[in-house]
């Protein structure tokens, strides 16, 4: 009995001895030690494309843009956002021509010009990260990797598994390969619609390759390495090992704004060629999987199931902190590592995080850096100062959290199909339809109940902070609003009802048929109890004026393809902006760009020939005050044609903990990773105070065990020590 207590106290001091260190009792990633030079943050969505000629959300982006650098960028501290080179010399030249290739003045009209060309020289001496692709044999000029069979990669699971990589330099030629990209079929690119309309000779130099590929089998299903080095496009030139040019239609601006986008970085041939052999592709090795780009950073895990990391790229070719910004950057303390060399952190760990409640748990402990704030946690991050606006409670503020917001230039919004013959159309009575809707769905109770108030209501397709959006908070769609009077509400439902009956639909009630008007709204599959309840929401707000809406859920996937076939009524979408253009808004009403008739971004494939023709002309435009002026007109049209039920423009929280140095939110710029820096030392001591294992419980448990078995140890003690049975056993034969 004595052995078993003297046991069960050691294992006790075992168990109090790990509850003392903190990583060991509750980190959710033992593995990983805190004290590192890394950022701890998450990602939900696993991306599902990694090649630059393909990728296009900001689940993929928060990746690829630290990889992948085209020529330009966004300075990171200067407001309004500012163009500057990246790994290009300097900003392009533009030349611009006439229809019979002279030159122009650079003040010309934009009438005259029939092509804009621009010059872009590159920086000599950039390498590519370490890469399997550019591994040669020793002593020769013939690569390693190149003409792999099935046995040379039967222990190759992932890229990691090569043993030899090599690097080479940055040319010119390799801005052109990634721009012949955007036009093979195989890739589908998202902005080959657009880039068609621009780039001189892309569409036809597109057909050219379906007709060769569709001759030689190649398909996304059978692959082989096709090398469009061979393949001249008339809209892009070499000039030199440094300088390549880009030839365009017409005068086109907000280009210099694409050059920023990885859809832009230079593309390597060898890693296309080496990525297009089947032997990898069937292991799932391959360029979506496993990127190759000149950036701060490379992929050193892709497992997004579990997590990602980005490691420091060590041929990156340098770059430093900014020593300018804003006037107050300085007070901020943004400029407190002026001059230094970039990036600053070792690793940026992404860990797959589905839900918003466990993250919030993590984030309070310590062991993610930063987080923003759902309506599941707002409660606990915010509260509401005398003044009515927002400030960190007191628990974070105690923890040394702090807090940025900003409006981000981004629209959400509900889209009628222009097509359908019942939601759709031009004529009175179909936009007093789609008028009355706009009228009932109140968008004002949605921002408060969904999004707690933080969201501007949309009055049209411009968020704030783009030209063109009007900063009078007073100025309201007069569609939806009473605009004439003090308070500016938004109009009765005894109004939208009226709108509804000269739409033909008196009560709810279709006057030709005497049915219930019945609408379709197709939404995407969450799966969560708010996306349910926000659906209920919006059935109500429709029963408000007697239509009944029928919602039909599906998967991502599926709802793609409803889009694209254009087989629905109502959808919920959104858009951020690209580039800080009102071009980049307004394109998605532009009728050429219609999702069902050109594969566009015109999901609602709106088509209204006055605000197509005033878009031809602000398109190209500068910043001016007539472009501010046609700018308004357009507004007006799309108002009163009300393609889309004018949804809201989201208010943005981000928490950073007090090792994380400040840092300057960009919401056009993705690749500014390299600029956040922490004090990983300042982050073990928190943790270490904020998760101090609770262990009084268990040695008050520990103590009430002992006192329960102390009278069962007693009575042991007494049996096996009593004098009388220590005495030797009498034998009663023997007398």
């Amino acid at each position: 009995m004595l052995g078993k207590l003297r046991i069960i106290l050691i294992s006790f001091c075992i168990i109090a001895v790990q509850g003392c260190d903190s990583d060991a009792w509750n980190n959710p990633y033992p593995d990983i030690k805190g004290s590192d030079n890394a950022l701890y943050t998450s990602f939900s969505e696993r991306p599902k494309h990694l090649d630059p000629a393909i990728s296009y959300n900001a689940d993929e982006w928060i990746f690829t843009n630290q990889i992948y650098e085209p020529p330009l960028q966004y300075h990171y501290l200067k407001r309004p956002y500012e163009l500057m080179p990246l790994i290009a010399q300097s900003l392009p030249t533009v030349t611009y021509l006439d229809k019979d290739q002279k030159v122009l003045a650079q003040d010309a009209p934009i009438e005259l010009i029939a092509y804009s060309v621009y010059q872009i020289k590159i920086k000599p001496g950039i390498l590519y990260q370490q890469h399997p692709a550019f591994a040669k044999k020793e002593g020769t000029d013939e690569f390693l990797y190149q003409n792999l069979t099935a046995q040379d990669v039967h222990d190759k699971h992932t890229l990691q598994d090569f043993t030899k990589t090599a690097t080479r330099e940055v040319e010119a030629a390799d801005f052109i390969y990634q721009i012949k990209r955007l036009a093979d079929p195989t890739l589908n690119s998202p902005i080959l619609g657009l880039m068609e309309n621009y780039i001189v000779g892309l569409k036809e130099f597109a057909v050219k390759l379906q007709k060769e590929y569709r001759e030689l089998g190649i398909s996304e299903n059978n692959t082989s390495f096709f090398d469009l080095r061979t393949r001249e496009l008339e809209g892009v030139k070499l000039i030199d090992k440094y300088t390549y040019e880009i030839k365009l239609y017409g005068k086109y601006p907000q280009f210099s704004y694409w050059l920023a986008m990885p859809f832009y970085a230079p593309m390597p041939w060898e890693a296309v060629k080496f990525y297009a052999q089947n032997v990898l592709l069937k292991k799932n090795i391959s360029l979506d999987w496993y990127p190759v780009g000149t950036g701060p950073y490379t992929l050193a895990k892709n497992n997004p199931n579990l997590q990602m990391v980005l490691a420091k790229n060590p041929t990156f070719h340098g770059e430093r902190y900014p020593s300018s910004g804003e006037a107050s950057d300085g007070e901020k303390g943004l400029l407190k590592f002026a001059g230094q060399p970039l990036p600053f952190l070792d690793k940026i760990i992404f860990i797959l995080e589905k839900e918003s409640i466990p993250y919030w748990s993590k984030f309070l402990q310590g062991y993610y850096d930063q987080s923003g704030i759902s309506a599941d946690n707002f409660d606990q991050a915010l509260n509401a100062s005398a003044s009515g606006n927002l400030e960190l409670t007191k628990e974070l503020m105690d923890k040394g959290i702090r807090v940025a917001s900003s409006i981000q230039p981004t629209n959400f919004y509900w889209g009628f199909n222009m097509l359908d013959e019942v939601v759709g159309g031009y004529s009175e009575k179909q936009k007093k339809l789609r008028q009355a809707i706009s009228i009932a769905v109140d968008m004002e109770e949605y921002v408060n109940i969904f999004l707690n108030g933080n969201a501007v209501v949309a009055q049209g397709p411009l968020p704030p902070s783009i030209f063109g959006f009007n900063e009078d908070k007073r100025a309201k769609n007069p569609y939806i609003y009473d605009v004439n009077t003090k308070d500016q509400n938004r109009k009765s439902i005894a109004f939208a009802k009226e709108l509804l009956k000269q739409a033909g639909y008196p009560e709810g009630i279709d006057s030709k048929t005497q049915k219930p008007l019945v609408l379709f709204y197709d939404a995407i599959v969450t799966g969560t109890g708010e996306a349910q309840s926000q659906f209920s929401w919006l059935r109500k707000q429709f029963q408000k004026i007697g239509i009944e809406l029928v919602v039909r859920a599906t998967q991502y996937n599926r709802f793609q393809d409803k889009m694209r076939n254009g087989d629905f009524q109502i959808y919920f979408w959104g858009w951020n902006a690209d580039y800080p253009d009102p071009e980049n808004f307004l394109f998605l009403l532009y009728g050429k760009n219609s999702k069902l008739k050109k594969d566009g971004e015109n999901a609602s494939n709106y088509e209204n020939l006055k605000f197509d023709a005033l878009f031809e002309q602000i398109k190209s435009m500068e910043n001016t005050p007539e472009r501010k002026a046609l700018l308004g007109q357009m507004l007006a049209i799309a108002q009163e044609d009300a393609p889309w039920i004018w949804g809201f423009h989201p208010k943005t929280f981000v928490l950073r903990q007090a090792w994380v140095n400040p840092f300057k939110t960009n919401a056009m710029s993705r690749n500014t990773l390299k600029y956040m820096s922490i004090e990983p030392s300042l982050r073990t001591v928190d943790r270490l105070n904020w998760n101090k294992p609770i262990i009084w419980p268990l040695v008050l448990g520990f103590i009430c065990f002992i006192l329960v078995c102390i009278p069962a140890y007693l009575t042991y003690w007494h049996k096996t020590k009593s004098p009388l049975l220590l005495k030797k056993p009498v034998d009663l034969k023997e007398k």
